[in-house]
């Protein structure tokens, strides 16, 4: 064998073991950002609106056996809300229901995603940690809890149909705890008047499903 040949011969043998070793390593580090994703960047990722598509709703199937068609526009530490769209409201419009929802995460039993959401969520990012530079912190949407959204709810003084795991209850929410909620129950559509509350029923945030507003 000439040597000029010998030396191409190594030269490609290396380039091709530098190319598997670098394939090896791209694939690794895939791995690796798959499984820092959470549920929300996914979900976050799937709603996301580029390239001159129309925003599609993501389809919900909740712990209670329910089903919504969410179009997120607002994505807490752990709970989303925005719009439902048509067909939810159509299925609901006897009972004036509203087309504003909040769904904790822990509520969600599965998500439904079409091709292009489901590729646009394997796209997501993982959220920033610790260890990263300031300028990669969470945004403060990010870190806000169940709670505030609930605080905010309270605040508003909004008449709100509230699915809990052992049923559906309506009223408007007067105070918010740490782990609980007041509501304040009276006729849906109503205002909170002294006259029209029935009571006040003390609801965990681990028993909440779904909020309509």
């Amino acid at each position: 064998m000439r040597w000029d040949n010998l030396f191409d011969d190594l030269e490609s043998q290396l380039e091709h073991e530098l190319g598997v070793e670098d394939l090896e390593l791209r694939v690794e580090e895939e791995r690796l950002r798959l499984g820092r994703l959470s549920l929300r960047n996914r979900m976050r990722a799937a709603s996301e609106v580029d390239k001159g598509r129309r925003a599609a709703p993501l389809r919900l199937w909740l712990v209670d056996g329910s089903t919504l068609r969410l179009l997120p526009v607002t994505f807490g530490r752990d709970w989303v809300s925005g719009d439902l769209v048509a067909d939810e409201r159509e299925e609901m419009g006897a009972h004036r229901a509203s087309i504003r929802a909040l769904v904790p995460l822990d509520a969600i039993a599965s998500v439904g995603l079409d091709d292009a959401q489901l590729a646009d969520s394997l796209h997501a990012e993982p959220d920033p940690d610790a260890s990263r530079t300031p300028d990669a912190a969470p945004r403060l949407i990010d870190r806000l809890g169940l709670a505030f959204a609930l605080r905010d709810l309270a605040r508003r003084r909004s008449p709100l149909t509230v699915t809990t795991r052992s049923g559906v209850l309506h009223g408007t929410i007067d105070r918010v705890a740490r782990d609980h909620f007041d509501l304040a129950l009276h006729d849906p559509g109503s205002p909170r008047r002294p006259s029209n509350v029935r009571g006040t029923r003390i609801v965990p945030m681990a028993s909440l499903i779904l909020v309509r507003v």
